[in-house]
């Protein structure tokens, strides 16, 4: 029997839906569609959702409630992750979806986003030319947070901490380009990250690194050399850790406008991804793995088949 789903992620940086049909563990696309809409701008110093964040996130949703109308999924489940947790006026981000949609967000707790993150990662990895050795270290580094999730059929430790690419950027990376003071800043502040995930989970057993979002996917575009964003490439790639740093140091070193010239570039990571790379670099760097494993799937598609297997 084949369920049609529709599943929405709602983070700092961008918005994403996904609509598919899931038949005997099998996941099929109709439609998997991102904007971004900088939900979190800001966040992280004024505590609270900009009137102009909420009216590009509304905006998005709109369109999105046309695609769920046009395709209609069977069970839709709307997810929101780091920066609603934190914010003071939540509620009027739930009232603007609930009035568009007619379902709540579910906003999340860092440990149920580990979850789905893994889960939607790992379904894919066997298909993989080689498989990824287990346990595998699941990263996924979204804009005001960054999830470690170990396990190999299941998560067996995880921890979601205050570091991403959208909150690094606005708190250190702030010149164009960033000094090197800002980088060590940002650097520093990751790194006790890291060192509050080896405190949590037991890093030193992962076999494998597999990187998630649009930071770790942008960074091994460029590394790949691709002229355009190629996602059938980028999918499954292997990108060694000396090649991480290599394109985290240019991308460090570039003017906003230097970023922007690059072919796999999407519009709105041209201000982050700087402090993207350096997240992932930083973790190559700390774990001792030598490469990190590209998955295309996500969260967005942990929701979907976490619908199938709990609809409730």
């Amino acid at each position: 029997m084949t369920l049609r789903v529709a599943a929405i992620d709602c983070g700092t940086n961008s918005i994403r839906l996904l609509i598919a049909d899931i038949e005997n563990g099998k996941l099929t696309d109709v439609i998997r569609t991102m904007v971004i809409v900088r939900l979190g701008e800001g966040v992280d110093k004024t505590g609270e959702f900009s009137q102009a964040a909420l009216a590009r996130t509304f905006a998005a949703i709109d369109t999105y409630a046309e695609l769920i109308a046009e395709h209609k999924p069977e069970l839709v489940r709307f997810v929101a992750t780091s920066a609603s947790r934190d914010v003071s006026n939540r509620g009027e981000f739930v009232d603007g979806i609930l009035s568009r949609l007619g379902i709540e967000p579910d906003i999340i707790s860092g440990d149920e986003e580990a979850a789905l993150s893994f889960l939607g990662a790992t379904a894919d990895l066997l298909n993989f030319e080689p498989a990824p050795i287990a346990p595998y270290l699941v990263v996924d580094i979204g804009g005001g947070s960054t999830e470690f999730v170990l396990g190999t059929t299941k998560p067996t430790a995880a921890i979601s901490t205050n570091v991403g690419c959208v909150r690094m950027t606005e708190r250190h990376l702030v010149s164009d380009p960033a000094t090197p003071e800002q980088i060590a800043a940002a650097t520093s502040d990751i790194d006790a990250a890291i060192d509050q995930a080896y405190l949590a989970v037991p890093i030193a057993e992962a076999k494998s690194l597999i990187g998630l979002a649009g930071s770790v996917t942008t960074v091994a575009a460029l590394a790949l050399g691709l002229t355009e964003y190629d996602s059938e490439v980028i999918h499954g790639s292997r990108i060694s850790a000396s090649e991480v740093h290599r394109v985290t140091q240019e991308l460090l070193t570039m003017t906003r406008a230097q970023r922007a010239t690059l072919g796999p570039m999407h519009e709105g990571r041209i201000d982050v991804i700087g402090s993207g790379a350096l997240v992932l670099d930083r973790i190559m760097a700390r774990t001792g793995l030598s490469e990190v494993v590209v998955s295309e799937r996500d969260i967005l598609d942990g929701i979907a088949r976490a619908l199938v297997s709990n609809p409730s």
